[in-house]
């Protein structure tokens, strides 16, 4: 169809032609006014057609030509070849879409195929991730490494030699640096002596059970894989999927499973409930020492899910994200890694062990299966539940059903957490008078507890991760961002030392030395030979107490500068300053100090100390360090081998005002994080005292005696400050 405007149509079949518009003037304007229309003949069209394929672009004389053939003006032969041209093009960009689009869409087929292949592609030789890197680049990686590796030993070659005046080459192979020995005389501090000096009757290792040189893992623990069949992951893949549906019902749903509790707005499960919705024909109920342990808690974690899901599927990073709770964890068997980037799928037979940061309360030991499913976009379930391997000769007193958490993410990095704990355990021996309220209430090993520390940790891990430093938390005296990672490094190896030195692991055998209070001083000994603790004899020694002072002001006072000439026996009173303060979160108890002692012989000693509280309890851990180690972490420079014998406090509430759970509901946590206030503490005093440098030195009684005074005099010093009868 032609559109013209104005002009004269001209050839014959034209609608409105010429004729008889003179005639009628007003019919003539009319006819002006309106646009007109005219549709060629097949005849014209051919031949314009025709014309077309010859000349798409033909001339004013081609046009002309044209116009008188076919009996039209060359106006409107001009709008003919221009539409049609027009048209021509509309056509070719079409075809040309429709190519692309499908061209396109089998591209992003292809795509998704090959992601999904490689979501599932295995290695036929090892199982793992085949390498698809070229050989060359391999080894040109390989070599690389090679060079930063030696550039690091000679860096730590340098440094060693600078700390300790000689060259390296000169000590022998694998040995920690040593600091120079304190003596334990009322001029030093507390945590790192040396009784080497001390002479008095010889004491044979045997008398203290223990004395191993390992401090990390139970001696029964299978280091090896331990061959499963195809059978038994078929089993543990089936019981994965049945835990984790449980988990969710758990997680997500409030009655008839969870009642509030009146007294204090905590999560209850209602047994009777859980019973009928989850039969199991093998309960341990059925046992009248067994009880239910079940806690319930959510809150708001400043990291984003699939970081949190990255460590709590590693068990190393598991262990360093819960130092407080997890004595040891171990990964035995990976029965599926599931999908890469996101753990969706990942299938692991795991060991642990939990602890209370006490000698009085016996660990809690484990074999989980633990698994991880993407419920959709953002969303992220771990499930833990117990397994009985047979290869493992399993006496364990706790079965943990199951239990975990549900990770959400959220924007600006946060996740909410969703956790659950649900244990059925069997006291064999009985649990001790002090602690027995705080664990019947599911405080103890709750979800709480849990939360709590993950909360506490991801903002000690922010920190870490910030670059930039105030000059108001530092003092000025760290120069810069890598200092401050540098001793956030050291004192978290200081508190993990501390937690390992007090935890009653099968690798820590306890002795009760009488005195004190009813409790007894508990000594334990042990070699040590790792990097980063001094090289020789080490005794252990702990007590705990109760106080009826709240948690929160046993903490305050420990935490404090001003008070610690109240309790510290080994500073002889002389008051301290703090030279350095580096914040490990939102709450001002949480952070890192260094303090420095007035008016001692000890000039070149500081005191290295942090301080870690959230609603389940709180620490305040403290090591001596000379001033050349702490220069070296003020540095920025690697910490790792600076030599750590930490000694300190935990604190925890002692349950008492939960003894109102009973009966039909089991204890658990509520979500809230507010520190508690009501009822008395439980406060464990640890010291760790260098023995001997010499790893095959005996243990002498005076170093025993010694120890059982300071922390017998230390517990004194505590009640009187707090004004508390020496009795309690």
């Amino acid at each position: 169809m032609e559109f013209t405007s104005g002009g004269t149509s001209s050839g014959g079949g034209g609608a409105g032609g010429p004729a008889g518009s003179g005639n009628d003037p007003e019919g003539s304007d009319a006819q002006r006014r309106k646009k007109r229309y005219h549709r060629h003949t097949a005849n014209q069209i051919q031949r314009l057609e025709a014309m077309f394929k010859e000349c798409p672009h033909p001339d004013e004389k081609q046009r002309l030509q044209l116009s008188r053939e076919l009996s039209l003006a060359p106006r409107q032969i001009k709008f003919w070849f221009q539409n049609r041209r027009t048209q021509m093009k509309a056509q070719h960009e079409r075809a040309d879409n429709c190519a692309l689009r499908s061209e396109n869409d089998r591209i992003r087929c292809e795509n998704i195929a090959i992601r999904e292949a490689l979501k599932n592609v295995i290695c036929p030789s090892c199982g793992g991730a085949p390498v698809t890197e070229d050989s060359y680049f391999d080894e040109h990686k390989l070599r690389m490494e090679n060079a930063q590796l030696k550039e690091e030993l000679d860096r730590v070659s340098s440094i060693a030699a600078k700390y300790i005046g000689r060259p390296i080459s000169q000590l022998p192979p694998v040995q920690p640096i040593h600091l120079s020995s304190l003596d334990l005389s009322m001029g030093s501090f507390g945590g790192h002596h040396s009784l080497g000096g001390a002479v008095g009757p010889s004491l044979d290792l045997d008398l203290l059970p223990g004395s191993s040189s390992s401090s990390h893992m139970p001696p029964s623990l299978p280091f090896q894989p331990i061959g499963l069949s195809d059978m038994d992951k078929s089993l543990m893949t089936d019981i994965a999927s049945n835990a984790i549906e449980e988990l969710l019902r758990l997680l997500q749903t409030n009655e008839p499973l969870w009642m509030k509790s009146t007294n204090d707005g905590r999560d209850v499960l209602n047994l009777e409930n859980y019973e009928r919705i989850f039969p199991r024909a093998n309960s341990h109920l059925k046992n009248p020492n067994v009880r239910i342990e079940a806690s319930r808690s959510s809150g708001v974690v400043i990291m984003n899910a699939l970081s949190l899901v990255d460590m709590f599927m590693d068990s190393t990073k598991w262990t360093e994200l819960f130092p407080t709770i997890v004595s040891s964890s171990k990964t035995l068997e990976v029965i599926s890694s599931g999908m890469l980037g996101s753990h969706s799928g990942s299938l692991q037979l795991m060991y642990e062990e939990l602890q209370v940061l006490s000698p009085l309360v016996s660990t809690r030991e484990f074999y989980i299966i633990r698994y991880c499913q993407q419920i959709e976009q953002g969303l992220w379930a771990i499930v833990n539940v117990s397994h009985e391997i047979p290869q493992v000769d399993q006496q364990h007193r706790c079965h943990r059903l199951p239990s975990g958490c549900l990770i959400q993410d959220m924007p600006n990095g946060y996740s909410k957490v969703t956790w659950v704990e649900h244990i059925e355990i069997e006291d064999k021996a009985p649990i001790h008078l002090l602690y027995r309220d705080l664990i019947h209430s599911g405080l103890a090993f709750g979800a709480e507890r849990w939360l709590a520390t993950l909360q506490r940790m991801c903002e000690r891990l922010a920190c870490l991760m910030v670059s930039g430093s105030s000059t108001r938390d530092l003092g000025g005296v760290i120069p810069s961002p890598e200092g401050k990672r540098s001793m956030m490094k050291l004192a978290q190896r200081m508190v993990n030392n501390f937690c390992t030195s007090i935890s009653t692991s099968n690798s820590n055998r306890w002795t009760t030395l009488s005195g004190v209070n009813e409790v007894g001083v508990r000594v334990t000994v042990h070699k040590s030979t790792e990097p980063g603790q001094p090289n020789g004899l080490v005794l252990s020694a702990a007590t705990t107490f109760w106080l009826a002072v709240s948690p929160e002001n046993v903490f305050n006072f420990f935490k404090d500068e001003r008070t610690r000439s109240q309790w510290d026996v080994l500073s002889n009173g002389n008051p301290v300053q703090e030279v350095a303060h580096i914040a490990n979160g939102s709450h001002p108890g949480n952070c890192i100090s260094v303090l420095r002692a007035f008016n001692t012989s000890q000039n070149n000693m500081l005191i290295l100390q942090e301080s870690c509280v959230d609603s389940s309890g709180s620490l305040v851990v403290y090591c001596p360090v000379d001033l050349p180690a702490i220069n070296i972490a003020m540095s920025g420079e690697d910490p790792s081998y600076i030599p750590l014998l930490p000694s300190g406090f935990t604190i925890c509430p002692d349950g008492r005002h939960d003894n109102h759970q009973a009966g039909d509901g089991a204890s658990t946590s509520s979500s809230s994080t507010s520190t508690r206030s009501t009822g008395g503490s439980l406060i464990t005093v640890a010291f760790q005292i260098l023995v001997s440098s010499l790893p095959s030195a005996k243990l002498n009684l005076e170093s025993v005696t010694t120890v059982n005074n300071l922390i017998g005099t230390t517990v004194q010093q505590i009640k009187a400050a707090l004004n508390c009868p020496s009795s309690s």
